[in-house]
């Protein structure tokens, strides 16, 4: 049911173009997958982020658990009917929130006990329980419950996360055996060499449909996470997708794909979208900035999304110091498809023998610009 075929390789760096098969369609990799927490990417309807050339959309357990309930959605028939989006959807476990939410929750071995953000209430969440409410949900691909150490942390703190990661994964696999989705295990360690090392051996040892690499994105240096990619993705299966968790950069995407990963999720499209932000061409434009308010212009000339198609610059710039929703929108709408042309573009660059001239140049902290 769930098969990842290797179809292109870079010969001068580990990029390589794939696709993964699920139940709900094909991802072609390498892809950017947009987060949708609450069932939905925030502004965006499900057709309008078909449009943008999404594959795969995220959502989280610990947050559909809280609103409506799981029970909400699987009679519904499952996340899919539930939010309109026929393509696949990952769920992550809830793990981040062990990290986002740490002082309103304890953890030991069972699990992590939360203080509920809504109501104050203690909910209780084990890997079992992650498990079951995720079989409830439907999505195609489910991550492990797993322990986030923030940064910094000692040694012996990540070390302590890393087994207890280790020995949730081990409940995991065995709650969802026979569910007919696809569990991904998240390999964790911090920066120490030694413990990614041990995580990553003992994560692939399960033989999953594939591996994620957490703790990352968490307050360290960005060289801190272009080392650990670095140094990581040989020490993976080539025959499962890797999924870098939560980089939304084109220059860390860039990095990473350049060092063999093929999945990525962020939040940063949408939120800068909510902000007035565009991104364009690899920067970053406040539309609330005067210069805007006579361009008539598209806002990117080399974009077909919805708001560089049918709006000009002069417009978003009124929409947005107006808090016109629809600007917001129209933002949101067009930063998704930055990013996935943006990886679209390093995946026929591979296909066509260029990914090393046209896109590597980041990985040596270059500053060139880029024809995509």
């Amino acid at each position: 049911m769930f098969e990842f075929q290797v179809q292109s390789q870079c010969i001068h760096t580990r990029a390589r173009v794939g696709c993964f098969y699920t139940p709900h369609g094909v991802v072609n990799t390498p892809r950017f997958m947009p987060v949708g927490t609450a069932a939905t990417v925030k502004g965006v309807s499900s057709s309008q982020l078909a449009e943008t050339g999404a594959e795969m959309v995220l959502a989280n357990t610990f947050h559909l658990h809280l609103q409506p309930g799981e029970d909400v959605i699987a009679g519904a028939g499952g996340i899919h009917k539930f939010m309109g989006w026929d393509g696949p959807v990952l769920t992550d476990s809830g793990g981040f929130q062990v990290f986002s939410l740490s002082k309103l929750n304890r953890v030991d071995d069972r699990g992590v006990i939360f203080r509920s953000p809504r109501d104050g209430s203690e909910i209780e969440l084990t890997p079992e329980r992650a498990m079951e409410i995720q079989v409830s949900l439907g999505a195609d691909v489910v991550m492990a419950f797993d322990q986030c150490p923030p940064f910094p942390a000692s040694e012996t703190d990540v070390e302590e996360a890393c087994r207890r990661t280790h020995h949730w994964l081990d409940r995991c696999s065995k709650v969802l055996d026979n569910s007919g989705q696809a569990l991904f295990g998240i390999v964790q360690g911090g920066c120490f060499k030694t413990l990614r090392e041990q995580s990553a051996n003992y994560i692939s040892s399960f033989d999953l449909p594939g591996i994620a690499i957490g703790g990352v994105s968490v307050g360290e240096p960005v060289e801190q996470i272009h080392s650990i990619v670095r140094y990581l993705t040989p020490l993976l299966p080539v025959d499962r997708p890797r999924y870098l968790m939560g980089i939304g950069s084109l220059r860390e995407i860039a990095i990473a794909v350049a060092n063999g990963v093929d999945l990525f999720d962020c939040v940063l499209p949408t939120r800068l979208g909510r902000h007035g932000t565009a991104l364009v061409r690899g920067e970053r434009w406040n539309l609330r900035n005067a210069r805007f308010r006579n361009d008539h212009r598209p806002l990117d000339e080399s974009c077909s999304c919805l708001a560089c198609t049918n709006h000009t610059r002069a417009y978003l710039h009124h929409l947005i110091r107006s808090d016109e929703i629809l600007g917001l929108t129209l933002l949101s709408i067009h930063n998704l498809s930055h990013l996935l042309r943006f990886t679209n573009a390093m995946g026929k660059a591979i296909r066509s023998g260029c990914f090393a001239e046209d896109f590597a140049p980041w990985n040596k902290h270059s500053s060139a610009s880029h024809t995509w």
